[in-house]
């Protein structure tokens, strides 16, 4: 099994900038991009528009903006690998890391695995449909968006994040209705109020998308009462999932502590896990904000951790 100081598991823009950092640091890192589990460059591949990422004043889209951070990271000596990790043995001072193909011993390990936003199989809703044309699973990423500015828009989901996402769409949309398949939001009572008495926001109780039609973007959206079966076609620009994200760990076998939802836990203002030489980037540990400049901005971190953890233990 071959031996390296660093392997960084993930793309996108948490494993990218961490490799920058790391590979500038003269750490040689290796980085395992994946394959089968998804396009390397994480979610920001499936993202046309990105217009809130600073240095880009006309915007910038998603492949374009992970091109250039991977090409970075490959000027400065990262080594790209092309593989999914398969399984990883975390249980010593030295990492085993199992790729398809490749197997490494590392010093330390950083992931970045990300997390993937949960959808409904909704006729209209994917890759072959409407997807990323005004469909979306991130309000604050996309919500700005002059396809939605002035226009009905739909949220599917009855939590928290439903709620929040809601609201936030209110500053664009004419109109933000909320789906439901309940006739009770499961967030808290305070967002719930908040959705409820929100003057832009009309809640569809006992409701569900059953499809989504347009030409080249959302135009339409069937509504289903799930008591009575009816349905109802509307106008619509937008709808947005809000159902919750699925942290990127299942190869990691349990072996690093995490949160009820999934998430690696990370100790305060720094990227460390329970073990000591494992760091965690990016939307693999973060619940809350889970975008791209937050994401690179903890790459770049766990890249520090990792440096300093390397120097303390040489």
């Amino acid at each position: 099994m071959e031996k390296q100081q660093l392997v960084i598991i993930g793309s996108g823009p948490a494993g990218y900038t961490a490799a920058i950092y790391a590979a500038r640091a003269n750490l040689a890192p290796v980085l395992f991009e994946g394959f089968f589990s998804g396009p390397a460059g994480g979610q920001l591949m499936t993202t046309t528009d990105v217009e809130n990422y600073p240095g880009f004043a006309e915007g910038v889209t998603g492949p374009e903006l992970m091109d250039a951070f991977r090409n970075q990271a490959i000027r400065f000596g990262t080594e790209m690998v092309r593989e999914d990790v398969e399984k990883v043995d975390l249980t010593s001072g030295s990492f085993k890391v199992f790729g398809k193909k490749r197997e490494i011993e590392a010093k330390s390990v950083i992931i970045a695995t990300g997390a993937t936003a949960k959808r409904l199989d909704i006729k209209g809703a994917g890759e072959d449909g409407f997807w990323q044309k005004g469909v979306t699973a991130c309000a604050i990423c996309d919500g700005a968006m002059p396809i939605f500015r002035g226009n009905e828009l739909y949220v599917i989901g009855g939590g928290d994040s439903a709620v929040e996402e809601a609201i936030f769409l209110t500053k664009y949309g004419s109109r933000v209705f909320l789906v439901h398949r309940r006739d009770e939001l499961r967030a808290s009572k305070i967002m719930a109020k908040r959705a409820i008495d929100h003057p832009k926001i009309e809640i569809l109780w006992n409701s569900e998308i059953s499809c989504i039609e347009g030409d080249k973007v959302v135009k339409s959206v069937t509504l289903k009462n799930t008591l009575s079966q009816k349905e109802e076609k509307r106008d619509a620009a937008g709808v947005f999932f809000a159902i919750g994200h699925t942290p990127n760990t299942a190869f990691l076998g349990g072996q690093l502590q995490t949160n009820e939802q999934g998430y690696l836990l990370v100790k305060p203002g720094t990227s460390l896990t329970n073990i000591p030489g494992v760091f965690a980037a990016g939307d693999v540990q973060d619940a809350i904000y889970r975008q791209a400049i937050t994401a690179a901005g903890s790459g770049c971190m766990a890249a520090i951790d990792a440096e300093r953890y390397l120097a303390h233990n040489e």
